[in-house]
């Protein structure tokens, strides 16, 4: 986020919290999973505001500042605001082991244990309990939509597959998302999904209760939403259909369906009606290339035919009007509960600015994103399966077209400029995070620069 985004630190009535925590969370945060900063060193850890929830739990914003580097697009923000829940007690449990973050030696709280307190039952029921009756605490609202009741004293768990964010299911029944990287405004994980219930689409599990911050600025915290307890992600579905030999093509088919009937919900809940800027889309996807062709060598002998895929968006046919889209659509974004598919996970890449992901986008970004996922599973297993990728990709679009009116496979530059554009993301991303998956993205890059399909 901009430097400017969070202000200056909050005062509050505890005396120099972060002489007891600067130090633990120097050293914790790098090891978090949702931190985005691993490959850049901590400069500066500052409190923007401290809450406590309830006796022993304490609710945080963090800044935490680095040198900044080069990125895709242009150079990564110099801080990132973190929420932090923590407990703090005298001694911990044994059970609790595994959120341990250290123990203060000074300050306000020499000598007391510092955990992550989402690990905790007691401090997870608690929260649940906030969630469940709207009020204030400090900076923090807790609101709730008063037609959907919650039960009291559901058992949480925290789930180990999330990656940006952290998650509590509760009972089976809800699950809570806490966003770890804050950015000021709506979350739109927050926002769509309300919006899309309104529409009367069921595609989209609705927000059942949330809370904000109004302090430093206004900021969403987090979303409870139904949890689809039988329900698989379409990542493993796709993985299991290919290890067992099986076909896809009928659920790619009937995700193109779903997918459609979302953006068609989505284009009446957020009305745009213009279509995007061919000229502007095609410098910034431009400007992309040229910063991962400069981070990854490997670009740089295809860079001219993937311009050619950019500049071709200048006289290609526009497309749909460009409307509120997902943002960052894949198959670990879809899940399947019975015969049906869901979308989830609104947010968008955190990477981005929020204004950006709440902005209009060609859908045809999401359809892109979703052909890219397809090709990664199929690549999950030697021999590679482009076959079965070709046949789920052809599926998926055929089935939008049913749906949506009008035929992606029809869009052929359009499609091509967007796909080349997330196979460039795919490549700086699995180049600094994931070296042994870069072949994947590339064999994308040579398909898109040389043959251009």
């Amino acid at each position: 986020m901009p430097k400017t985004a969070f202000l200056r630190p909050r005062r509050t009535v505890v005396a120099d919290p972060m002489v007891s925590l600067g130090g633990l969370l120097r050293d914790w945060l790098p090891r978090q999973r949702w931190f985005a900063g691993k490959d850049r060193p901590i400069t500066d850890l500052a409190l923007l505001s401290m809450t406590e929830l309830f006796p022993g739990c304490l609710h945080l914003l963090v800044q935490a500042s680095h040198a900044p580097v080069p990125a895709l697009g242009g150079g990564t923000p110099a801080g990132d605001c973190y929420q932090l829940l923590l407990g703090v007690r005298q001694h911990l449990s044994p059970r609790l082991g595994r959120a341990l973050i250290g123990r203060a030696e000074q300050g306000p709280f020499a000598g007391m244990t510092v955990y992550d307190a989402l690990h905790d039952p007691r401090s997870a029921q608690l929260l649940l309990e906030r969630l469940r009756h709207p009020g204030t605490a400090g900076p923090l609202r807790f609101e709730c939509d008063p037609s959907v009741p919650v039960p009291a004293g559901l058992p949480p768990r925290l789930l180990d597959a999330e990656q940006s964010n952290s998650s509590l299911v509760y009972g089976d029944e809800f699950i809570l998302k806490l966003f770890r990287r804050i950015q000021p405004g709506v979350n739109p994980d927050l926002e769509v999904p309300g919006a899309l219930a309104g529409q009367g689409c069921r595609r989209v599990p609705a927000p059942v209760a949330w809370f904000r911050t109004a302090h430093p600025q206004e900021a969403t915290l987090g979303v409870l939403q139904p949890y689809l307890r039988d329900a698989s992600d379409g990542w493993t579905l796709a993985l299991r259909a290919l290890g067992r030999g099986d076909d896809f093509t009928a659920q790619a088919h009937e995700l193109g369906q779903a997918t459609a009937e979302v953006h068609l919900a989505l284009a009446s809940a957020f009305p745009a009606g213009t279509h995007s800027e061919s000229g502007r889309t095609a410098a910034a996807m431009t400007e992309r290339l040229d910063s991962a062709a400069h981070c990854v060598p490997a670009l740089k002998p295809f860079v001219p035919g993937l311009r050619a895929a950019f500049g071709a968006l200048a006289t290609c046919d526009a497309g749909p009007p460009a409307q509120r889209i997902h943002g960052d659509l894949h198959l670990g974004q879809v899940l399947r509960a019975g015969r049906e598919w869901f979308v989830i996970d609104f947010e968008g890449e955190p990477s981005r600015p929020l204004a950006e992901r709440r902005s209009a986008h060609s859908p045809v970004r999401d359809i892109a994103g979703m052909l890219r996922s397809f090709d990664y599973a199929a690549r999950q297993r030697r021999p590679w399966r482009p076959e079965w990728a070709r046949r789920c990709r052809e599926a998926f679009c055929a089935g939008y077209a049913s749906r949506a009116g009008w035929d992606p496979r029809k869009k052929h530059g359009l499609l091509r400029a967007y796909e080349t554009d997330r196979a460039v993301y795919e490549v700086l991303y699995e180049a600094r995070h994931r070296p042994d998956w870069l072949p994947v993205p590339m064999a994308a890059i040579e398909r898109l620069a040389v043959r251009g399909d």
